[in-house]
């Protein structure tokens, strides 16, 4: 029985999509703007990372930034800033941005 099981469980798993595999357009990233309900992801150098539950991403808004908006590239942006992509790195990633 517990072979059966193991075995169920690789099958239900093949084919699977994960989070991190999902290839965004920016049409598609726009949706995720932290606006009524939605959560809040941006892209930077093709990786989209969520923000949603960062308190400087509240409301889809980074304030401290002057105010960009969630749902966007913000590869250029990130470059400008004072923090850098260092902030980037305890961030979950939730996939790519299409080229």
């Amino acid at each position: 029985m517990l072979l059966a099981a193991c075995g169920g469980e690789e099958a239900a798993d093949e084919g699977d999509e994960t989070e991190e595999d999902r290839e965004f357009t920016l049409e598609e990233l726009e949706e995720y703007d932290g606006h009524d309900g939605n959560d809040a992801y941006v892209a930077v150098d093709g990786v989209v990372y969520d923000v949603t539950d960062v308190d400087e991403w509240e409301g889809g808004e980074h304030a401290p930034a002057g105010g960009l908006e969630a749902g966007d590239d913000h590869t250029e942006e990130i470059e400008e800033a004072p923090h850098g992509t260092d902030v980037l790195e305890d961030l979950p990633t939730v996939g790519t941005l299409e080229e």
